[in-house]
């Protein structure tokens, strides 16, 4: 008898490329694996609008949602609007409770409209943002990785992040983090699965730890 296999579809995270989970490897007995990617959203689009779209590209019923850092607030937004097995975030927030004091702060005071997202061409910047770290000895890195550079996306994106309000979850999504995470430090974060020395990126850096773990996660 032929076990059904799982769909798993992983989203990346802010201006980054699918091509972040082109090391991870799930055994193709039990796992059918699909890239999502970001597109740019039409104006005033809400997250709740961003994330009914982005359902219309899921084609497979009861599907397993990976998404890392903003693609892991995106997937729980997914989840809300179709039935899915699981959702796994990496390197992401499941409450508004576990943002930095500093997205807060942005919150409050409107400062993330003064960051200058216009200067889409500086990768160090961009790379700054999306990934949490400069590009100083890793820039071919980055710049295999970077993926969206449009300044309305961008602009979006980190307006999202900021204003996301979630007060509960559902338990039964399974949050995987980095103690070394700099964008979200673990000392907000409850209930995960920690990764000793794990940074923000570590679904690049880290992706052996993930392959080795990800199938028992996806199927307990």
């Amino acid at each position: 008898m032929t076990t059904k296999k799982i769909h798993v579809y992983l989203m990346p995270g802010m201006a980054a490329k699918s091509s972040i989970f082109k090391h991870i490897e799930l055994p193709h007995d039990r796992f059918e694996t699909h890239l999502l990617e970001w597109f740019v959203p039409s104006k005033g689009m809400s997250l709740e609008a961003y994330a009914k779209k982005m359902n219309s590209y899921i084609k497979h019923a009861d599907p397993v949602l990976i998404g890392v850092s903003f693609g892991g607030m995106l997937v729980q937004e997914m989840a809300k609007h179709i039935a899915v097995k699981k959702v796994v975030i990496i390197s992401s927030v499941k409450l508004q409770s576990e943002m930095p004091k500093r997205l807060v702060f942005a919150k409050y005071t409107r400062f993330h409209k003064l960051l200058p997202t216009s200067l889409v061409n500086n990768l160090d910047l961009i790379a700054k943002y999306a990934f949490g770290e400069t590009v100083t000895q890793r820039l071919e890195l980055y710049r295999e990785y970077l993926f969206v550079k449009d300044i309305y996306y961008l602009d979006w994106s980190i307006d999202q992040i900021v204003h996301w309000k979630q007060d509960q979850c559902d338990p039964r999504i399974v949050h995987i983090h980095g103690d070394k995470d700099v964008v979200f430090p673990i000392h907000h974060i409850k209930n995960c699965i920690t990764v000793k020395n794990g940074t923000h990126t570590m679904i690049i850096h880290r992706y052996k730890w993930f392959n080795e773990r990800l199938p028992a996660i996806i199927l307990e």
